[in-house]
Formats: C-alpha cells, sequence, structure tokens
C-alpha cells in the first residue's frame, strides 16, 4: 500500500491546551465536508477545523469551543474526549467515549505506594458521556462550513435546525442507561475504556438518521461490537432513541463483527458499506488495519458480521521499537469516494516536519 503524506497546519494560538499538550499530539477522529477537514483531539472541549489550501495541505486552523454549542454535562474544561463525529442532514454529530478513567502511575517516581493507590483509582468524566448533534452550515462568502447552537435549515422555508444531545443527568445518558441492563456489555461498564472496558471510538451517521457506534472495547472472544442506533428529537428538543424493529434489545440494534480479535477506531459510511479503521483495544502496539463493511446499511436484525460481508482492505503501519506507543492511526476520513486520509494519535518525530504542523497520510481504497 502506497501512502501519500498530507501536511496539516495548524494555528500556534489555538494548539495548546492548559497541559501544554499540542492538539497535533492526540488526533482522535477526522471528517471532511467540502473543503473543510474536521478534527478533535481526544484530551480538550474543541473541535478543530482546517481548509484545504493545496493539493497536500490543509491550513486555516479554527477552532469552535462546545460549551457555547452545547449544555455539557460537567465543567466547560473537562475534555469531552471526543472519539467520532458523523455528518449528515446539516448536522455535525459527535461521541464522546463514554468509557471510565484509570489514572496512570509513574513507575520511576520514589514513593511507590503512593503510585500503586493512583493505579487503583478509577474517575468518571461526565463530558465523556456525550452524543450531540450541531447544526453544520455552508458560509457561500467564505466557502467554509460553520458551526451554530440554531439556524434556519437552508432548504426548508420556515424549519430551523438547532442542537441537540441525547437525553441524560450529570452521571449518565440514555444510551448508558440501557446498556446497564445489556446481556453482553452490563459488566464493562464499570471497567475503564483502555482495561477493555466499554470505549467509544467508532461513529457514523447515514442519511436516514441512523448512527453507527463502533466500540474499541470491550471485544468478547475476538468479536467487535458496533451498536445502531436511531435517535430522535422530543418536544423538549433532546434527543431520544426511537424502538426499531429486529432490535433484540428494541431500543439498539448489536452487530458483532469478525475483525480478527481488533476493536473499532474509527467508521465511515460510504454508499451502503462502512469503512472500519481497527485496532487493539487495550493501551498497546499492535495490527491497525481498514476493512470494508458491506452492504452495512442493510442489516434488518441484530447479528454476526463475519468474512462473507467483511473484506480486509490494508494494514496501517505504526510505531515499533525505538518508536512503540506512537504513530498508531485513530482517525480516518473520506478524501473522495476513492481516498481516504489517516491521522495518528501521539505521532513520531517524523511526522512533524515543522512547529505546529503534522503528517497525515492518505491512500487509495481498493474495492471490497
Amino acid at each position: 500500500m502506497r501512502f501519500q503524506s498530507y501536511t496539516l497546519h495548524f494555528n500556534p494560538r489555538l494548539s495548546l491546551n492548559e497541559a501544554g499538550k499540542h492538539v497535533r499530539d492526540g488526533l482522535s477522529t477526522a471528517l471532511r465536508t467540502g473543503d473543510n477537514l474536521w478534527l478533535s483531539c481526544d484530551e480538550r472541549t474543541t473541535i478543530e477545523r482546517l481548509r484545504r489550501v493545496g493539493a497536500h495541505e490543509f491550513a486555516g486552523h479554527t477552532s469552535f469551543k462546545l460549551a457555547d454549542l452545547l449544555d455539557l454535562p460537567s465543567d466547560a474544561e473537562e475534555e469531552i474526549d471526543i472519539e467520532g463525529m458523523g455528518e449528515a442532514n446539516h448536522y455535525l454529530w459527535i461521541v464522546g467515549s463514554h468509557s471510565l478513567k484509570r489514572k496512570q502511575p509513574d513507575p520511576n517516581h520514589p514513593d511507590v505506594a503512593k503510585q500503586l493507590e493512583k493505579l487503583a483509582k478509577v474517575k468518571q468524566e461526565p463530558n465523556r458521556n456525550l452524543l450531540a448533534r450541531i447544526p453544520l452550515l455552508l458560509n457561500s462568502q467564505t466557502g467554509d462550513y460553520e458551526l451554530h447552537r440554531e439556524a434556519p435549515h437552508p432548504t426548508k422555508t420556515g424549519h430551523t435546525l438547532r442542537a441537540a444531545q441525547l437525553h441524560g443527568s450529570d452521571t449518565s445518558n440514555e444510551l448508558l442507561d440501557l446498556l446497564a441492563d445489556d446481556p453482553h456489555l452490563k459488566h464493562f461498564l464499570k471497567i475503564p475504556g483502555k482495561d477493555n472496558g466499554l470505549d467509544i471510538e467508532g461513529f457514523a451517521a447515514a442519511p436516514d438518521g441512523r448512527l453507527f457506534v463502533g466500540l474499541r472495547g470491550p471485544v468478547l472472544r475476538g468479536w467487535a461490537i458496533v451498536l445502531e442506533l436511531l435517535p430522535e428529537e422530543d418536544k423538549h428538543g433532546r434527543l431520544r432513541l426511537r424502538k426499531q424493529e429486529g432490535a433484540t434489545e428494541k431500543f439498539y440494534k448489536k452487530h458483532f463483527l469478525d475483525l480478527k480479535g481488533m476493536g473499532l477506531r474509527e467508521l465511515r459510511q460510504t454508499g451502503n458499506d462502512i469503512l472500519l479503521l481497527a485496532g487493539p483495544t487495550m493501551d498497546l502496539d499492535g495490527t491497525i488495519a481498514v476493512f470494508r463493511w458491506r452492504d452495512a446499511l442493510h442489516c434488518p436484525t441484530d447479528g454476526f458480521i463475519d468474512e462473507d460481508h467483511l473484506t480486509r482492505l490494508f494494514d496501517v503501519p505504526h510505531g515499533t521499537g525505538t518508536t512503540a506507543g506512537q504513530d498508531r492511526a485513530e482517525g480516518m476520513a473520506l478524501l473522495d469516494e476513492e481516498h481516504i486520509l489517516l491521522v495518528f494519535d501521539s505521532p513520531t518525530d517524523a511526522r512533524k516536519p515543522a512547529p505546529h504542523q503534522v503528517l497525515a497520510s492518505a491512500c487509495r481504497l481498493a474495492k471490497g
């Protein structure tokens, strides 16, 4: 597989969080709309927008604060851990990981007991439990897509597009409440995401209103899981999950995919198919691959998706040896019908040719 580098340019005034981490070092998802590339970093509460400025370059960095567009469950500065974005019907959809977080110890710290205690602590951050939509409209004067809390529908006179999020409380939401009784997933809700607990990382929005949510974890006996949801707005302006025909659990379908033990890191819908970026569920280096799930939009019931409907397109190189833990593909955008763009978490120095720049990788899709 041949990869073409794309240079992403970031604005130095917008690129560092309070801890000093650069947005380019934690990219978790990528989405293209027109000439814009939307990106998120998993340790902040903003969405970043770039604009295509050359054959293989995106620049013009703009940052959108989600606290200005949504009613976040917790403090506006608490990270959302945005792991997926989708676009459909003039809305940008976003989803947080919905996972618990285990504190990271320092193995070289002289106070071993303190670090052992730190490793035992599991934390819930309510902003991670976010599933929301935001009006996304093209500014015909600038050529850029923009986010709004509320805006007139561009083609339906008298209709208004409004930001909304899945109904919930400060500590949960409707999806988590349903999964708490799920026979396959309920036991994983109390396990941190990086420990093979519940961890949303893949996301795709279909034109008919359905959402496909890919789980990095858990992976059950080698089977990865995609949840199929169908939200609708209630009279209070909140999103609620509709019942679905063919769904064993009524409000969501469960699709179990044979991805050879890998979990989901990104989903992208193309036609009736969904492209899958898959990799290890745990915090480790391992095989990362792109699959095509053929006819994914036509699964009438829950069930198993085996090799008859899955094509492994190619593997993605990742860090190893002296670069272990780096260059892990986390986001995947469709550049067009034949090409995808991959962005990487913890990029190596080779991917950072200059300050406030990072290299993404594009490649041509084989037909599955």
